[in-house]
């Protein structure tokens, strides 16, 4: 049997590829420890620079697996299994490492959630965002509720848990959920070398500039300025920082 998620690292790119789609890569319960234990494993290695996510076949993410949770049979059950997979969502969102996502074909329920650990997304004209979870009767989980309305909004937010309501990719960048919408064909290539261009740029700056821009919303006015303060000199005083400097100097 095929691992539900599959890892590779490749000059300082870690690929993270969600691996069912027979079921459009939802997660099960196995799925969901390899997530957590692959996620914090790529934020802890040293000879990781810039992250993709991506999932094999047809569609990104499905979400959760609605057999798995009908096989899980309950509600704790279910919320533990959630608690393991959102370790993995908080791994790569609150690390300094750039995450870009290629978000082809359906991107619905916790796959959205999925799709916003990453900072950088690349969708397909055909590809479907959407929350769903009021189809089957549940809430938002995997960080839908936390950081749908940072992206796009309260307003709405609201429009896509409380409704049936599938983005396309346009939409989907005209929302603010996606940076790029690409032919179908060239999700992954796209997504790729955006991920390649921090790693050949200055990866260290790029993760710092996340952090400074995720944290934002969790820190006062003034912390915020300090921390800006600080990071920009210790970010000149980094080989990247001091080789980029002296280049642009030089012109």
């Amino acid at each position: 049997m095929a691992d539900p998620i599959l890892l590779t690292v490749d000059q300082g790119l870690a690929r993270i590829t969600l691996n069912r789609p027979e079921r459009l890569n939802a997660f099960d319960g196995e799925t969901g420890h390899a997530w957590a234990r692959i996620a914090e494993e790529v934020v802890a290695r040293d000879d990781v620079h810039a992250v993709l996510l991506e999932g094999a076949g047809p569609a990104f993410c499905a979400g959760g697996d609605v057999r798995a949770m009908v096989e899980l049979g309950s509600g704790p059950a279910l919320t533990e299994l959630a608690g393991v997979i959102n370790r993995g969502i908080r791994a790569l969102t609150e690390s300094e490492l750039p995450v870009a996502v290629a978000a082809h074909g359906a991107v619905v329920g916790g796959g959205l959630g999925i799709l916003l650990s990453g900072d950088y997304a690349v969708v397909g004209e055909s590809s479907k965002i959407g929350s769903r979870y009021a189809n089957v009767g549940l809430t938002p989980d995997l960080s839908v509720s936390a950081q749908l309305a940072r992206a796009v909004g309260e307003r709405r937010a609201l429009q896509l848990v409380l409704s049936d309501r599938v983005l396309s990719g346009a939409e989907a960048v005209e929302w603010g959920l996606a940076a790029e919408v690409v032919p179908d064909a060239e999700v992954g290539p796209r997504a790729e070398a955006v991920a390649r261009s921090w790693i050949a740029g200055a990866a260290s700056a790029y993760g710092r500039a996340k952090r400074l821009v995720r944290d934002a919303a969790h820190r006062p006015f003034a912390e915020q300025l300090a921390e800006e303060a600080r990071l920009i000199g210790a970010a000149y005083e980094s080989p990247d920082g001091r080789r980029l400097t002296a280049a642009f100097a030089a012109k």
